[in-house]
C-alpha cells in the first residue's frame, strides 16, 4: 500500500498538509503503508500530475494501481490522514450501521461466531476514529468492529446525539446462554466503555473484556497481589463464599461480574479455606489502583452497594477527564507547564516572602544584603510562571530556616524592561537578560552569578544554601578541616553531600592563591571549596604525596582517603575546567540535572542504557556492566579523550526510554549501548544487540565507527529550540512610537500584514519550530 500525493504547486494550504502528512509517514509505517510525495516537476506523470484539479487529491495504491482517492478537505491532519486511510483498507472488516434494525442484522449474524466492538465517532477523521481504526487494525480477526456516526440507531443505544461524546460498546454476541440469561434474546448483552476514547483506553478495555469473569481464591484478599499488566490500573471487588451456600454465591458473583464488566475483577473468596482470616462480619472488600494497595474490607447490603464503590472512582476520572476537557478547549498549550500554569491561572500568588524589585530600587535593595537571589521573568511565558511559585516557596523555606543573610527578589521584565536590557557599561552588575526565567545571585560590588541548574525549589534551595557558605573557607585548626571534610554544610541539606575541593598553599603569598580563590568563587553554589596555608599544609601534602600549590578533590561518590589531585594552573578557566573533569565519575550516571554539563564538554557520548533491577544480581550485572565501560577508558588510553563513556538508568531516570526510542526507532533489549553527539555528525551508533559488552570488544566497534565501516542506527533530531520569544524593550518601542505618532496609511496596512504573520506563526511555532526571520515570512 502506499499513499502518495503529487505535488504540482505550493499554496499555503498545501504547505501545511505536506506537513501533516510527513507526520502520518511514521504511524502509517507500522501498518505496512508507505507515504509519499512525488515531485511534478522532477517526475511528471501524465495521469496525475497534468489536471489542476488532482492538486487538491490524495491517492493511496494497492499493489501499483490506484486504490482510493481522497480530497485534501477530508485528510487534513495526521489523524483524518491515519483514520482514513486505515478506514480504507479494511472497508470491508469495518461495517457501517445507520439504523437499529441495521444493527439488530449485525448481531444476529455474529451470533455464536464472534463479538462485536461498536464505535461511535462525532465525525470521520477526528482523533477519536483514528483510534478506532487502529485498534480494528489490530482485532480485526478477533472481533466484528462497526462504526455509527449518527442516526437513529444511537437512540436505541441511550444516546443524545447533541451530547457529541464519542463511545464504544462491547456486544457479546459469542458468550454461552449458561452465562448470562439475556443472551437468549435476539439481542446480544452490552458493555458500554465508561472511559475517553483512545488507542491505548480502548485497548485496555479490550484487554478486560479478556480477562476471566470470576476468579474463585483460597486465601485472604490481602494476600491476593494487586493486578499484573495489563489490568494494573483495574480495581478488584472481592465477595466471601459459605460452603453451604457456595453455588448461590457463585451465581451471585457471576451476576454482580456482568454488571462489572470493563470496570472492575471480581473475585470470589472461599470462606472454608484456613488462609482466610477476614471476619464473619465483612461480606466484601475491594482495592483501587494507585490509590494504594491497601484492600479495603465493608458490609454491604446489596449488589448496587459493590456497583456503587467501583462507579464512584469512575466518576471521580470522568470530572477529572473532563475538567481536563474544558482547559484544553480554552486555548492552545504548548505543554504540560503551560497547562498546568494555566489550570492554577485563577490562584493568587503570595508574593509576601520576596521583594519586588524595580529600576528605582534594585541598587538599594541589592546593597542591604550580602546575597540577594534575584529571578528575572515574564507574566506571559509559562515556564516563568511555573518556577515563579517554587521561587517563591524557596524564599518562605529560607524564612522559616531563620537564614537572615539572603533576600529573595523578583523583577518583572515585561514591565522593568530598561532594567532588565541595561546594557553593559551602566551601573547594573550583569549583561542584558534575554531568556526567561533566569535567576542571578547578586552581590555588592561584584559581578553577579548566574544560576544554571534546574528549575526547581529543591535544585535552587541547595544551590543557595551552598552559597551562603565562604568560598574557600578559611581553615586553620585540624577540627575545622575535619568538620568542612565531614560535616553537612546546614541541617536543611542532611540528605545531601556535595563535592569539596581543598586548597594547599603554603603561605597566603604563594604563587596561585588568587587563580584557586578566583575559581572558588565560580563555583559557590555548586562546590564547598575550602583553603589551607601554613602549617597544616606540609602535613596534607606529606599525606598525600603532593607539592603545594595544589588543589585536593574529595568527590561525594568515593571515600575522603582518596582524593585527587588537581595542580594549580595558570588561569582560573583552566582550573575549573579541571576541576570539572577531575569530579567526574570514570562512567558518570547521566541524569536530567547533569546532562547539560557533561554535553558542554564537547566530547562524543559513548551511552550505556541499563534496565531497573528488581534484586541484587541484577544490580551486579548492571554495575559489571559500568565497570567494563570503564575499562574501555583504562584500554583505549588518549584515543578515548574523544569521548565521555557514561549509562544512564532507566529506573532512575525513566525519560530515558524516550531518548533511546528517538535515538533507533523503536525500543531496542537492555543493555544497549549507542554513541551520540559526534563531532562530525547527527549520526547514532549501536553497539550490535546480541554482542557482550566487553572492553576490547567495543574498541574495535568505536574504531570500526570511526572509519566509516558501521552503519547509523539513527539520527539525533533536528529540531532547533529557539527562545519562545523575542524580548521586547516596550519603553522604547513606546519612545519611537511618541516620536513619530502618525504613521501614514501605507505603514499602518503594513503593520496589519506584520500582526496577521506572527499571529499565524504564533500558532504554529510549538509545532514546526519555524525561523520567523526566513522564508516562511516571505511565502506568506
Amino acid at each position: 500500500m502506499m499513499f502518495l500525493y503529487f505535488k504540482q504547486q505550493v499554496s499555503p494550504t498545501i504547505s501545511l498538509f505536506l506537513v501533516e502528512l510527513e507526520k502520518s509517514a511514521e504511524a502509517l509505517q507500522d501498518y505496512g503503508v508507505l507515504v509519499g510525495k512525488v515531485s511534478c516537476k522532477k517526475e511528471p506523470v501524465q495521469t496525475y500530475c497534468s489536471e489542476a484539479k488532482q492538486q487538491r487529491s490524495a491517492f493511496l495504491f494497492r499493489g501499483g494501481k490506484e486504490f482510493l482517492s481522497f480530497s485534501l478537505d477530508t485528510v487534513f491532519d495526521v489523524n483524518s490522514i491515519v483514520a482514513e486511510v486505515l478506514f480504507a483498507i479494511l472497508r470491508d472488516e469495518v461495517k457501517y450501521v445507520h439504523t437499529d434494525a441495521d444493527l439488530l442484522a449485525m448481531e444476529k449474524a455474529a451470533k455464536g461466531k464472534k463479538d462485536i466492538v461498536l464505535g461511535y465517532v462525532r465525525s470521520l477523521g477526528t482523533q477519536e476514529h483514528r483510534s478506532l481504526m487502529e485498534t480494528a487494525y489490530v482485532y480485526g480477526s478477533k472481533y466484528q468492529f462497526i462504526l455509527i456516526t449518527g442516526g437513529p440507531v444511537l437512540k436505541q443505544l441511550g444516546v443524545n446525539e447533541s451530547s457529541q461524546q464519542p463511545q464504544v460498546w462491547f456486544l457479546h454476541c459469542r458468550v454461552r446462554s449458561t452465562l448470562m440469561t439475556e443472551v437468549t434474546s435476539e439481542r446480544c448483552p452490552v458493555t458500554r466503555m465508561r472511559k475517553a476514547l483512545s488507542t491505548l483506553n480502548l485497548h485496555t478495555f479490550l484487554q478486560l473484556l479478556e480477562a476471566p469473569l470470576v476468579s474463585e481464591v483460597y486465601v485472604d484478599p490481602s494476600s491476593v497481589p494487586p493486578p499484573q499488566f495489563p489490568y494494573q490500573l483495574t480495581p478488584q471487588v472481592f465477595l466471601f463464599s459459605h460452603s453451604a451456600t457456595e453455588h448461590l454465591d457463585l451465581d451471585t458473583a457471576t451476576t454482580l461480574a456482568w454488571r462489572l464488566r470493563g470496570l472492575a475483577l471480581l473475585l470470589l473468596v472461599h470462606r472454608q479455606s484456613l488462609a482466610v482470616k477476614t471476619p464473619d462480619k465483612y461480606n466484601a472488600a475491594y482495592r483501587l489502583p494507585e490509590k494504594s494497595s491497601e484492600v479495603k474490607y465493608v458490609t454491604l447490603r446489596s449488589l448496587d452497594n459493590v456497583l456503587e464503590l467501583v462507579t464512584k472512582q469512575e466518576k471521580e476520572e470522568q470530572e477529572e477527564e473532563e475538567d481536563d476537557h474544558v482547559d484544553e478547549e480554552e486555548g492552545e498549550l504548548d505543554d504540560e507547564v503551560a497547562a498546568a500554569v494555566y489550570k492554577n491561572r485563577d490562584d493568587f500568588q503570595d508574593m509576601g516572602s520576596v521583594t519586588q524589585l524595580t529600576s528605582d530600587n534594585f541598587h538599594t535593595e541589592v546593597a542591604q544584603s550580602s546575597l540577594t537571589v534575584v529571578l528575572f521573568y515574564v507574566k506571559w511565558d509559562a515556564v516563568s510562571m511555573a518556577f515563579l511559585s517554587s521561587f517563591i516557596e524557596v524564599a518562605e523555606r529560607l524564612e522559616d530556616s531563620q537564614v537572615d543573610n539572603v533576600q529573595m527578589g523578583v523583577v518583572d521584565c515585561g514591565e522593568w524592561t530598561d532594567l532588565c536590557a541595561a546594557q553593559p557599561g551602566t551601573a547594573v552588575p550583569f549583561q542584558p537578560i534575554t531568556a526567561f526565567p533566569s535567576v542571578l545571585l547578586v552581590r555588592p560590588q561584584q559581578s553577579a552569578q548566574h544560576y544554571g541548574g534546574l528549575l526547581t525549589g529543591e535544585a535552587l534551595h541547595r544551590f543557595i544554601m551552598i552559597s551562603c557558605m565562604d568560598s574557600p573557607v578559611l581553615l586553620s585548626t585540624k577540627e575545622e578541616v575535619s568538620s568542612f571534610l565531614q560535616e553537612v554544610p546546614h541541617p536543611d541539606l542532611a540528605s545531601y553531600r556535595p563535592d569539596r575541593a581543598l586548597g594547599l598553599f603554603r603561605t597566603e603569598s604563594q604563587t596561585g592563591l588568587s587563580v584557586f580563590t578566583e575559581a572558588a568563587k565560580s563555583l559557590r553554589g555548586e562546590i564547598l571549596t575550602g583553603l589551607l596555608t601554613d602549617g597544616l599544609v606540609e602535613k596534607w601534602a606529606a599525606e598525600y604525596a603532593v607539592d603545594p600549590p595544589a588543589v585536593l578533590l574529595f568527590h561525594s561518590w568515593r571515600k575522603l582517603t582518596h582524593p585527587s589531585v588537581v595542580p594549580v594552573d595558570s588561569s582560573s578557566q583552566e582550573l575549573l575546567a579541571h576541576i570539572y573533569a577531575a569530579l567526574l565519575p570514570p562512567v558518570p550516571e547521566l541524569t536530567v540535572e547533569n546532562l547539560p554539563s557533561l554535553l558542554s564538554m564537547g566530547k562524543a557520548l559513548l551511552l550505556l542504557f541499563v534496565g531497573e533491577e528488581e534484586d541484587e544480581i541484577g544490580r551486579r550485572q548492571n554495575q559489571a556492566l559500568v565497570d567494563e565501560l570503564g575499562g574501555v577508558v583504562e584500554q583505549g588510553g588518549t584515543r578515548m579523550e574523544r569521548y565521555l563513556p557514561c549509562c544512564i538508568h532507566l529506573g532512575h531516570t525513566p525519560a530515558a526510554m524516550s531518548v533511546l526510542g528517538s535515538y533507533l526507532g523503536s525500543m531496542p533489549p537492555l543493555p544497549a549501548l549507542v554513541v551520540s553527539h559526534l563531532p562530525t555528525g547527527d549520526e547514532v551508533y549501536q553497539y550490535p544487540p546480541k554482542t557482550p559488552i566487553l572492553a576490547s570488544s567495543v574498541l574495535q566497534w568505536l574504531q570500526s565507527v570511526e572509519d566509516g565501516k558501521e552503519s547509523p542506527a539513527g539520527m539525533l533530531g533536528g529540531d532547533s529550540w529557539p527562545a519562545a520569544f523575542e524580548f521586547y524593550d516596550f519603553l522604547k518601542i513606546m519612545d519611537m512610537q511618541d516620536a513619530d505618532p502618525s504613521p501614514t496609511e501605507e505603514e499602518e496596512e503594513e503593520a496589519e500584514e506584520v500582526n496577521v504573520q506572527e499571529h499565524l506563526l504564533t500558532k504554529k511555532m510549538p509545532e514546526d519550530r519555524l525561523d520567523i526571520n526566513t522564508k516562511f515570512h516571505s511565502e506568506l
